[in-house]
């Protein structure tokens, strides 16, 4: 039977900001203009937005009301999973469309996270989802992401024989991909040997297998179906998208497998929703915070087998001209950090044959990943 949400609302329009390491501009006056170019895209004027995922700090839904003049939002929320937060909220946003309650939803991730609030200096007061982190692993020293995720990474070495190497042709692969985008911070390339002599930060991590810290705003909006073929662009349709949580989501040194992500348990039902499999999908935005996280995730979604994830990345398959090229405009690890809400932006790009130098030949479908918090996952695929 026919998911009754598949193919029912479609992305319409898609704006980011220029990224960078220091806008010169508010949290606030950055959202405003990634909302802006957003509407832009769209064709829309933003004062028939009414309904308002926003992700962001510095602003909410009563900014976008007041500085456009928005006469009535129906609906307003925040989710609350993390970088699995931006592809969750396309199903958020299909439910409310489908149900009615609104006709144009704004999901919206960014801020000064570089020249602002920067994660790499502490959580400081720490997230209801991480109390138990707060309460028994921070008092031993474990702050920040790199140190959360880097027990994951050593385990999977362990277990899988995963090597630096492979660590190293993520990040020389996104580099590359990243030299072709403009809107990129990073687009020097890279070779595996600097990736080696980059700096440890935690190990297994060096700085080259770490994401970064950007300044900057990507939203999307969203209709349904039937207004979407009036916008101005051909409507890239939401065809699955699922949520999915790992066992102890509160403390990865609690689970029984620590290899093993939310997205195992969002992937089936996504791509379920949507009727298709892991092999009818032309072009891939996977959540990068680290290196490692693309390696697990292309084995948890179910691209190949666990433990194959690493051999995957190192045969060349995720480049461009592979058989499923990943994060084609650079990821978090070289284009820019806004919670991968650009990995949406991306694939809407791949589906409209906008992509430019980074384009995928007669890409049709697009899957996306979403990892947040100590593993929440999520998964959305798109079609043209």
């Amino acid at each position: 039977m026919t998911h009754p949400l598949r193919d029912k609302v479609a992305v319409v329009g898609i704006g980011e900001t220029r990224y960078s390491k220091n806008s010169g501009v508010s949290d606030l006056t950055l959202q405003l203009q990634g909302f802006k170019l957003a509407c832009d895209d769209a064709g829309l004027d933003p004062k028939k937005i009414d309904g308002i995922v926003a992700m962001t700090l510095g602003a909410c839904s009563e900014d976008y009301m007041t500085n456009f003049g928005i006469p009535d939002v129906r609906f307003a929320a925040r989710p609350e999973m993390g970088g699995a937060s931006p592809v969750a909220s396309l199903q958020l946003a299909a439910a409310v469309l489908d149900a009615g309650i609104c006709n144009y939803v704004l999901t919206i991730v960014g801020r000064n996270q570089r020249s602002g609030q920067r994660l790499g200096g502490g959580m400081g007061v720490a997230p209801p989802q991480f109390k138990v982190v707060a309460e028994h692993e921070m008092p031993m020293g474990v702050f920040i992401p790199a140190q959360w995720y880097a027990p994951m990474a050593r385990r999977h070495m362990h277990e899988y024989g995963t090597t630096f190497e492979q660590f190293a042709a993520v990040s020389v692969t996104q580099r590359y991909h990243a030299s072709l985008n403009d809107n990129a911070m990073m687009r020097d390339l890279i070779t595996v040997e600097d990736h080696h002599h980059s700096r440890w930060v935690v190990d297994p991590f060096r700085l080259l297998d770490c994401c970064l810290e950007t300044d900057g705003v990507a939203a999307v909006i969203l209709a349904r179906a039937d207004r979407a073929k009036d916008m101005r662009h051909p409507p890239v349709y939401v065809s699955g998208v699922a949520e999915g949580h790992p066992e102890s989501p509160m403390s990865i040194t609690q689970r029984k497998e620590m290899t093993v992500f939310g997205v195992t348990k969002a992937a089936p039902r996504a791509f379920a929703m949507a009727g298709v499999g892991p092999k009818d999908i032309d072009v891939a935005g996977l959540y990068d915070c680290f290196t490692f996280t693309v390696i697990n995730q292309l084995e948890d979604i179910g691209f190949c087998g666990k433990g194959e994830g690493g051999p995957m990345v190192e045969s060349g398959a995720t480049r461009l001209g592979g058989s499923l090229p990943v994060n084609t405009h650079g990821g978090l690890l070289s284009q820019g950090h806004v919670q991968g809400m650009n990995h949406i932006c991306e694939a809407t790009r791949q589906l409209r044959g906008t992509a430019g130098a980074s384009q995928v030949k007669d890409a049709e479908v697009a899957l996306l990943s979403g990892y947040g918090d100590y593993g929440d996952g999520s998964v959305a695929i798109l079609r043209r």
